[in-house]
């Protein structure tokens, strides 16, 4: 580690120390969350997890559940702590009573990106024409129907491609778009560039480019069924805090400016 990552990585403790430091302290027992989390946001909720966990003596579980699962738990009233989602869904569960209102906050932005398989030469997608060139030659095109895949549709449409897509555009229903993608289920894969940065069987290629970049927002809610309501608070405020931008940068996500 050189000095300066050396130096960083002690502000960084500073800086969560600072803040665990002013938050109210229900407890000197150490606490026990569960963190369920939406598949956009869980690479950097599992980063400032570990942060947390070792600043306050917190104990967290990071649990990725979507769909019919997460339903499920919800209906049974599985415990939980925080959950995070975007807004839409995030919204939904402030009216169902299953989160507190006033503790939504929004955390991170997750910008988009496009795959390859691994071994196959990598398109040009550095401009706005390229990256239509580049989806008009694809053999066939893949994104999920979440928020990365409503995004990456609106931009399809504007580029005006919606009905000359629409018979090589393949919808994948479930697990993240580089799964399918290395599988060869199609030839290129849109999706947040942090959950695709890395994938095996797959090579990434960039960020999509200019307007057609239209990141997915991510927020963080307190559960109303949650036991540790304090520590769980402290965990957002931590999540928020100067602290944690640069952990979610390691993720290739970009923390949103208070």
């Amino acid at each position: 580690m050189t000095q300066t990552s050396a130096a960083r990585g002690k502000f960084a403790a500073a800086c969560i120390v600072v803040v665990l430091g002013s938050l109210p302290q229900a407890t000197a027992v150490a606490a026990e969350l569960v963190v369920l989390t939406n598949q956009g946001a869980t690479p950097g909720v599992r980063e400032l997890a570990a942060a947390f966990s070792r600043a306050s003596g917190h104990k967290v579980t990071v649990i990725q559940e979507a769909g019919a699962a997460l339903d499920k738990r919800l209906a049974s009233g599985g415990q939980a702590d925080l959950i995070t989602s975007n807004p839409e869904p995030i919204a939904d569960l402030v009216r169902k009573g299953k989160v507190v209102a006033d503790t939504v906050t929004p955390f991170v932005l997750a910008g988009l990106g496009l795959s390859v398989r691994a071994g196959v030469p990598k398109p040009d997608i550095s401009s706005v024409e390229a990256y239509k060139a580049t989806l008009v030659a694809a053999k066939s095109i893949g994104y999920s129907r979440g928020c990365s895949g409503t995004h990456t549709a609106e931009g399809i449409a504007q580029l005006g491609l919606a009905e000359q897509l629409k018979s090589k555009t393949v919808f994948t229903e479930s697990g993240p778009v580089v799964e399918a993608l290395a599988k060869g289920d199609f030839d290129v894969g849109i999706q947040q560039t942090n959950i695709m940065v890395g994938a095996p069987g797959t090579e990434y290629v960039g960020a999509l480019p200019g307007f057609l970049n239209k990141p997915c927002p991510s927020s963080v809610a307190l559960m109303t069924g949650s036991k540790e309501p304090e520590a769980a608070r402290a965990m957002i405020k931590f999540m928020t805090s100067p602290a944690a931008a640069p952990l979610l940068r390691k993720t290739f996500v970009e923390p949103v400016a208070p």
